[in-house]
C-alpha cells in the first residue's frame, strides 16, 4: 500500500471514531480513560499536536470542537456528569496506562 492511500485510510478511520464518539454522548470521558487510557480530550490533543507539527495554526478550543462536534463548554454542560468517587479512584489507579501526548505528559 502506498503512503497516500495509507494516510487516507487512517484519516477515514479517525473520522469514523470521532463521529462515533460524537453520537455516544452517554459515554463519559473518565470511563474511556479508565478502560482504554484515552478519551475525547486525548484525541483533540493529538489532533492539535499534529496541526502544530504541520505548522497549521489551531487553538486547543478549535481542536476540541473538531472532536466534540460543538464547543467543549457546550458539550460539558449538556452531557458531562460529575465523576463518582470510584471513577476518580480508578482514574488515579490507571494513570500509568493513560495515553502519551506530545507536550502534555509530565
Amino acid at each position: 500500500m502506498d503512503d497516500k492511500t495509507r494516510t487516507e485510510l487512517e484519516a477515514a478511520a479517525f473520522r469514523g471514531l470521532v463521529k462515533h464518539l460524537q453520537k455516544r454522548t452517554d459515554v463519559q470521558n473518565i470511563d474511556l480513560m479508565n478502560l482504554a487510557g484515552f478519551c475525547r480530550n486525548c484525541l483533540s490533543k493529538w489532533y492539535l499536536a499534529a496541526a502544530n507539527d504541520k505548522g497549521v495554526a489551531m487553538t486547543d478550543a478549535e481542536a476540541r470542537e473538531r472532536v466534540y462536534g460543538m464547543p467543549y463548554k457546550d458539550w460539558q454542560a449538556k452531557y458531562q456528569k460529575e465523576a463518582t468517587a470510584e471513577q476518580k479512584r480508578r482514574f488515579e489507579e490507571t494513570k500509568p496506562l493513560h495515553a502519551e501526548i506530545s507536550g502534555h505528559n509530565k
